[in-house]
């Protein structure tokens, strides 16, 4: 039987400044030919190429995606919104995450060490519309005991990721 390296003896590839500025360039347009981008990035296409596929499958790139404009598509309310839990077994945890992902309102939802238990980022065309949300998805989650709501008046910086 063949041992098994532990996590802290695996190898992990670290990326380089090449790699570096591959995710940079891929960040800012993410739909650039390789052979633009190795350009841009001082390498011949090959290496680039390769480079870019180790980075995909090592998980450093997880996605290619269009980055849509919200308030164009006419959801321009956005609200954060706490979310405290009955109770926090793994069982309750986990029915939550499983629920609260069917939800496509919810933008972002993170577990929170603090005084509640999850903070949901939810966009929706207005207020009305999130009452609709809050009232009918969010609070019927389940092991929901309570929620509150902080509405954005206007966003600074939101890159949607």
């Amino acid at each position: 039987m063949e041992k098994q390296d532990s996590p802290s003896q695996i190898d992990f590839h670290q990326i380089d400044a090449f790699d570096a500025r591959i995710i940079a360039a891929l960040v800012e347009d993410g739909r650039m030919s390789v052979t633009d981008l190795a350009a841009r990035v001082g390498l011949s296409r090959s290496p680039c190429q390769a480079r870019l596929k180790r980075l995909v499958d090592e998980g450093y790139i997880r996605g290619f995606r269009a980055v849509l404009d919200p308030p164009k598509m006419g959801l321009e309310h956005i609200a954060f919104t706490e979310v405290k839990l009955a109770e926090t077994t793994q069982k309750a945890l986990f029915a939550f995450n499983a629920a609260v992902l069917k939800i496509r309102e919810v933008e972002a939802c993170h577990m929170i060490a603090g005084s509640f238990d999850y903070l949901l980022k939810v966009r929706t065309r207005d207020i009305r519309r999130y009452r609709e949300v809050l009232g009918e998805k969010i609070s019927s989650l389940p092991f929901v005991a309570s929620t509150s709501t902080y509405v954005v008046m206007e966003p600074v910086k939101d890159d949607g990721a």
